[in-house]
């Protein structure tokens, strides 16, 4: 019997390690727990097709949109973690949202990250035939004017809101905010006249701007962004805001180790390709690859310092 069980055991290791080195053996579903269109997806897309020509297999980008990203995020973080399930979600579905509702996921100890795909940063846009010309005309319509102002953003306990809720805060402001499921959803909303103005990606608005529909009056960034050059940051008007989004592609906890260096090697190597680079940086990504566990600990500060920042602006768990 002794001896029975430990053949058992010995064929059940050399089957599972088989399984590891022939990964990937079929396509990898790359989900994006947002709409597409937006800047995830767009990011996303990219990866997935030049990720193919490491792996040998292709890798599939489905769109599970809902509830800020975590609907998406908590249906891949259940499944097996065999690498052939993983989801490009944003920081603050990691992050923030685990500290305003009930989750399958808390914190990142309950996931593996695989790679920083992408830092993204964040800009206030208006109309380009709107009345408010300057950042400064538009905070200041904003205080005389409450809720006059209404600012789309990718949703409630996004960064979008964050900012909106900071600047409220910090400038004694009177914003509206109008939560939309991504910037995909809230960009069309201010065109259609339906809101004033958004907290959004560039990558999502650069199109308009190129088109001169859409003006950007100001970034949340710690220097000003090279695709607005006459846009100020908030600091340079005296308010400390400063936030930005970044793209973790994250997997089910307890993935093999082989597996996930495959899928870093893949990602890492889309992105250290000169045509990968060329193309995020005319849409406006900022590439910082970050390895699993370094990108764990980026993930654990981001966590730690927005929970402290939605237990301030009143935004937690009821």
């Amino acid at each position: 019997m002794l001896l029975g069980l430990a053949a058992i055991s010995l064929t059940c290791q050399w089957g599972s390690t088989a399984l590891a080195q022939a990964f990937p053996s079929k396509p990898v579903t790359l989900v994006v727990p947002y709409p597409a269109g937006g800047g995830a997806d767009i990011i996303a897309r990219m990866l997935a097709e030049s990720m193919k020509s490491t792996l040998g297999q292709s890798v599939t980008v489905t769109n599970r949109p809902g509830g800020q990203g975590t609907i998406g995020t908590a249906e891949v973080l259940r499944m097996p973690p065999d690498g052939y399930n993983i989801v490009l979600s944003a920081a603050a579905t990691l992050t923030v949202q685990p500290h305003r509702q009930d989750l399958p996921y808390n914190t990142p100890d309950d996931y593996d990250p695989i790679i920083k795909a992408s830092n993204l940063p964040m800009v206030l846009a208006v109309l380009s035939n709107s009345n408010l010309k300057s950042a400064k005309q538009a905070l200041e319509f904003a205080r005389t004017n409450p809720g006059k102002l209404r600012v789309g953003t990718p949703g409630n306990g996004s960064i979008g809101h964050l900012i909106v809720a900071s600047v409220n805060t910090k400038a004694k402001t009177k914003l509206g905010h109008v939560p939309y499921a991504s910037g995909a959803e809230s960009i069309p909303s201010m065109l259609g006249g339906h809101i004033e103005a958004v907290v959004a990606h560039p990558s999502e608005l650069l199109p308009h701007v190129k088109a001169k529909t859409v003006t950007v009056l100001a970034v949340f960034e710690e220097q000003r962004n090279p695709n607005f050059p006459d846009a100020p940051t908030l600091r340079e008007l005296g308010y400390d805001v400063a936030m930005g989004v970044y793209y973790p592609i994250v997997a089910p906890k307890g993935m093999p180790a082989d597996i996930k260096a495959k899928l870093f090697k893949a990602a890492k190597d889309a992105m250290e390709s000169p045509s990968f680079s060329a193309q995020a940086k005319e849409r406006g990504y900022n590439l910082e690859i970050k390895d699993p566990e370094t990108l764990r600990k980026e993930l654990w500060t981001a966590y730690r310092e927005n929970g402290q920042l939605v237990t301030e602006l009143g935004m937690g768990k009821k």
